[in-house]
């Protein structure tokens, strides 16, 4: 750990120097991008020279304490106890400070919700995910926008795609990508039979333009007259828009504005951060290779969770982690849940980041 620390120092050192070179200061995006560097640096450098520091002081403090003089023990032991604590504080915040950031943390959200296995109850199960992100976010201070959705007509949603902006939105939510499991007796069966379904969520880091570039000449364009509810407009106008990237095969529709233009402009929203999502997934697969975490594989395969309503229970498969307060995360508390993902996935990202090769 300490080799790693005296590592970023020396890098952090090097890029205060760059900085000063006119080769740097003549090129404004070189400019940026080693400034930024140096900022994403600094809090951990700080913290390790004060550190280095309080060791220092404490040396002194324990040459002290073997001191011949009384009064001068009596202090020095003080002064011990007090740096001590401050040493290991340090220790704690260095070891957070050290773990990798992922880029996107930041990032807006694009938040796709489907029914999965079970029909109607699928459906009902989607919606109520739908429900509790949106609770969630509004928990949160953030702004969540429907993009499209398609419903069952007896509550349910087949599927739904939304924005969600605020501040840190991508480094909380992105652990919930996965299948979703729920086991409940439905309303309709008479035999009490506990049934099984399942909703897939993911959830994608919304992409800039500068994060991914989409060339007009691999797009197709269709566009057709919108389903559903809209207003006048709707089977009368092609407003609606379907979009297919011809390269990977992808396709979005979007029909919920009036306006073909901002259907249009929707569906690249979403496109853009699927197609982002997929670069982010050959990265991540080429760097776990041989390693796969507990925490943020974000595999959609993966039955992540399982919503248990006769025994109040939800269960996180990848850590082992169970609640019986199913009914208040359902309403959007789920920052415990959140928090335990979040702990372990620090805790795998921290043996990477100190491990000796």
């Amino acid at each position: 750990m300490f080799d790693k620390l005296a590592s970023e120092e020396q890098r952090y050192e090097d890029l205060m120097r760059l900085l000063g070179t006119s080769e740097v200061q003549s090129d404004s995006s070189e400019y940026r991008k080693h400034a930024k560097a140096l900022a994403e640096l600094e809090p951990l450098v700080e913290r390790f020279r004060e550190y280095k520091n309080v060791v220092r002081d404490l040396t002194g403090a324990e040459e002290l304490a073997a001191s011949s003089d009384g009064d001068m023990r009596e202090l020095a032991k003080e002064e011990l106890k007090s740096l001590t604590a401050k040493r290991d504080g340090l220790l704690g915040e260095l070891k957070i400070l050290l773990v990798p950031k992922d880029p996107n943390d930041e990032k807006n959200v694009v938040l796709e919700i489907r029914a999965g296995t079970g029909g109607d109850e699928a459906a009902l199960f989607a919606g109520e995910l739908f429900r509790m992100y949106s609770k969630f976010a509004e928990r949160q201070g953030w702004r969540l926008e429907v993009m499209s959705s398609s419903d069952t007509g007896v509550g349910g949603l087949k599927e739904v795609i939304a924005t969600i902006e605020g501040r840190g939105a991508y480094s909380k939510l992105k652990y919930e990508s996965g299948v979703h499991r729920v086991q409940r007796v439905p309303a309709t069966e008479a035999s009490g039979r506990i049934h099984t379904s399942t909703a897939t969520v993911a959830v994608l880091p919304e992409a800039e333009e500068v994060d991914i570039q989409i060339n007009e000449k691999d797009l197709r364009i269709d566009t057709f007259c919108s389903s559903g509810p809209g207003g006048q407009s709707v089977n009368t106008t092609y407003s609606a828009v379907r979009l297919t990237h011809i390269p990977t095969g992808v396709v979005v529709s979007q029909q919920d504005e009036k306006s073909q233009i901002k259907n249009r402009a929707k569906a690249m929203k979403v496109l853009r951060s699927r197609l982002y999502e997929m670069e982010l997934r050959k990265q991540q697969e080429a760097i776990a290779k041989d390693r796969r975490s507990q925490v943020g594989t974000g595999e959609r395969s993966e039955k992540i969770g399982t919503y248990n309503f006769p025994q109040n229970r939800i269960t996180d498969h990848r850590i082992n982690f169970t609640t019986h307060r199913l009914t208040e995360v359902l309403n959007g508390d789920i920052s415990e849940l959140l928090d335990h993902l979040i702990t372990r996935d620090q805790s795998e990202k921290l043996k990477d980041a100190t491990a000796v090769s």
